[in-house]
């Protein structure tokens, strides 16, 4: 699967409750001003030590009439003196972050709890109408592949989609070879079949077992609902393009393979 997102439209209070869920409530936020927006993300810079985060949006101080708290004198001499306006500009920001860390910090509880609000709703949802229960699921690879439950009906059998799944869950290339399969000598009667393939390099056997057991689950799951009826499919994990010597390491199905000559 290939999602195209754009970090940039990713707020602030999401992209930080996630990373840093424990510092919730503790951030400083400066607004630096909308100015920023147009060439970058939401987030210009963090400090999780401090912790304080730069934000490319108007705070109160920005959003007050300019008249409010400079003339238009002081804002002519404060062309002829940069520096003194520059450094009035900080003072004011510093006056009013315990105002923007307020503001800030109330929206990123808003966040967590509409976040936490709609994790319930999908487990609330696996589970009355797909039976799937989150969190009694041991298998991480299978609570991941649980969320696209809801959009099954479009998925099934769509055996692109599955190898592009694989290749995410498991962080590895994926190959895909279609034929048929027969369980007689014959192929008079035949159903299609799909052979999907992990490449995977340099497993030994003890971990090509451990990994062959660790996503067996994963593997039933995928048949189960993924899986038209009528197609026979099968896994395997796969050491690509490996050559095969009597003198190294050799495991069957994984590195080398037994080929029957009649």
């Amino acid at each position: 699967m290939k999602y195209n997102v754009n970090i940039s439209e990713i707020s602030a209070e999401m992209l930080l409750g996630h990373l840093y869920p424990e510092l919730a409530g503790q951030w400083k936020a400066r607004y630096a001003g909308t100015f920023y927006r147009n060439y970058n993300r939401d987030v210009l810079e963090v400090y999780e030590d401090e912790p304080t985060v730069v934000l490319s949006r108007d705070g109160f101080l920005q959003l007050l009439p300019k008249g409010l708290l400079t003339t238009e004198e002081d804002a002519w001499r404060a062309r002829e003196q940069a520096d003194q306006e520059q450094q009035r500009i900080h003072l004011l920001q510093d006056a009013f972050l315990p105002f923007d860390t307020y503001w800030f910090n109330r929206k990123l509880q808003v966040e967590l709890q509409v976040s936490e609000m709609l994790c319930t709703k999908l487990d609330y949802l696996l589970k009355t109408y797909f039976g799937f229960d989150m969190a009694a699921e041991p298998n991480a690879y299978v609570r991941q592949a649980a969320v696209l439950l809801p959009f099954v009906r479009n998925k099934r059998g769509d055996f692109s989609f599955i190898q592009e799944l694989l290749s995410t869950l498991v962080h590895c290339r994926t190959e895909m070879t279609v034929g048929r399969y027969s369980n007689t000598d014959t192929t008079v009667s035949w159903v299609p079949k799909v052979q999907l393939d992990l490449l995977v390099e340099g497993l030994s056997a003890e971990e090509y077992c451990r990994l062959q057991k660790e996503l067996a689950p994963l593997y039933a799951f995928i048949r189960e609902w993924l899986v038209p009826m009528e197609v026979v499919c099968f896994f395997g994990i796969r050491e690509h393009g490996a050559h095969q010597r009597v003198d190294e390491r050799l495991t069957l199905n994984y590195n080398t393979e037994l080929n029957e000559n009649r």
